[in-house]
């Protein structure tokens, strides 16, 4: 059964300064699309990208990839995205509601276009088999819960219920019995909110 692909790529990043899915790092390249590929080798389709600030910038960097030609990327762009991060989630689920493919997804791995360290193998390791309409998984780094995060069919609509604002899934998955994923040193616990961060994750990794 296909495991769907959620990219949250809509905030406006006004720490950063600009919106992340407009980001790119050296070595890494863009980090709209480094996050989409990851999504691709992991078997995720479809893959949808969740935009919101900058759409026009963010679809015309996408539409200038090969990744443009691939029927399995489909660029969502929700209106709500200042809401915060459960608007956009709700959106990403609320596409997945509407699709007409067959055989649906199961599941879907969700995770944040600002983790450009992001390992494969922490997306491998949440879409190990067997994956179940109720499954419910979700990276932990060191600990700390993160991204990504797998969330089967069975929740979507209950889930998607509770997004609000700048609330994610956390609240729905701390009472509903998620599976934590060791994923520490995988890369999901360098998220990027403002440049002296990317900086400095930079020159960290330049010295390993």
């Amino acid at each position: 059964m296909p495991v769907a692909g959620i990219l949250l790529a809509a905030g406006a990043g006004s720490r950063y300064g600009l919106p992340k899915a407009l980001a790119a790092t050296p070595g890494t390249g863009s980090w709209l699309e480094r996050g989409i590929r990851l999504m691709l080798d992991a078997a995720c389709s479809p893959v949808v990208v969740v935009l919101g600030a900058e759409s026009d910038r963010a679809l015309a960097l996408l539409s200038a990839t090969r990744l443009s030609a691939d029927t399995r990327v489909v660029p969502l762009v929700v209106t709500d995205w200042s809401e915060g991060i459960g608007g956009s989630l709700r959106g990403g689920f609320e596409a997945l509601g509407k699709l007409r493919a067959e055989p649906r997804p199961v599941a879907a791995l969700v995770t944040l276009v600002d983790l450009p360290r992001l390992a494969p193998e922490a997306l491998a390791r949440l879409a190990n088999d067997p994956i179940v309409p109720s499954s419910l998984r979700r990276a932990v780094y060191g600990g700390i819960p993160g991204h990504p995060v797998l969330i089967g069919s069975d929740h979507w609509a209950a889930l998607g219920s509770q997004l609000a604002g700048d609330v994610g899934a956390s609240p729905y998955l701390r009472t509903h019995g998620t599976e934590a994923v060791d994923c520490t040193g995988l890369g999901g616990e360098d998220d990027i909110d403002v440049p002296e961060r990317h900086h400095s994750i930079l020159q960290d990794s330049h010295s390993h």
